[in-house]
């Protein structure tokens, strides 16, 4: 079997397409909750405790040469040679981001399985066998009545 044959096999299969189909909603699914999470829940947490930009945020560990002034920026503190900086703020930044954009996937994922739920519990209309056994019913019921 040649190489172009088998490629165009490969890319006509349904699971390429739905692989295809995947990356492309998830990227736009990507997008809608990293907009949820910057503009709507980012600004929210902001007006309650302060600009939640933690990433300048270290500890000097070692400074040797005394380099490190207090309230240096932490990329001039990191140029000072011999010091060691802790760098612990943007892991706190990063995370915190995490867990909102955690939380709002979860929320969503939460909100479509119930919608999904009610679509599901909602009876199905009776077949035409259904509601020809159910006419039979009523008529030897109404034949016994008589």
């Amino acid at each position: 079997m040649g190489f172009v044959k088998e490629f165009k096999e490969f890319a006509i299969k349904g699971n390429a397409f739905d692989l295809a189909v995947g990356v492309i909603i998830g990227g736009a699914f990507g997008k809608i909750v990293t907009s949820v999470v910057d503009d709507l829940i980012m600004p929210l947490v902001g007006a309650v405790i302060g600009k939640p930009d933690f990433s300048s945020l270290y500890v000097v560990l070692s400074d040797p040469n005394h380099g490190v002034k207090p309230g240096m920026v932490l990329e001039n503190a990191k140029k000072v040679d011999g010091a060691s900086i802790f760098a612990y703020g943007n892991f706190l930044t990063v995370g915190i981001n995490f867990l909102l954009l955690a939380l709002v996937v979860f929320l969503m994922v939460k909100m479509i399985n119930r919608m999904k739920k009610t679509e599901a519990e909602a009876p199905a209309a009776p077949t035409a066998d259904q509601q020809l056994l159910t006419e039979i019913r009523d008529l030897l019921k109404s034949k016994n009545n008589i």
